[in-house]
């Protein structure tokens, strides 16, 4: 799967502090999520569609990915 980042808008969480391990996440057009690591914006970034994101961040709100 080919994606266009070129217009992309990444933003970190409101929620990132000061330190250097944050993602950044960009909503692409049919849907799409993207997360790349902010220190390499660059670099490869994850692609998710619209259902995969949805349970992924039902999951974060739910607490299943807690230590």
């Amino acid at each position: 799967m080919s994606v266009e980042f070129s217009g992309a808008r990444w933003f970190k969480s409101s929620r990132s502090g000061a330190g250097k391990e944050c993602v950044e996440v960009a909503f692409l057009p049919a849907g799409r999520v993207g997360v790349r690591d902010s220190k390499n914006p660059l670099g490869p970034a994850l692609v998710f569609g619209a259902q995969e994101w949805e349970s992924f961040t039902a999951g974060v709100e739910n607490g299943r990915f807690d230590r």
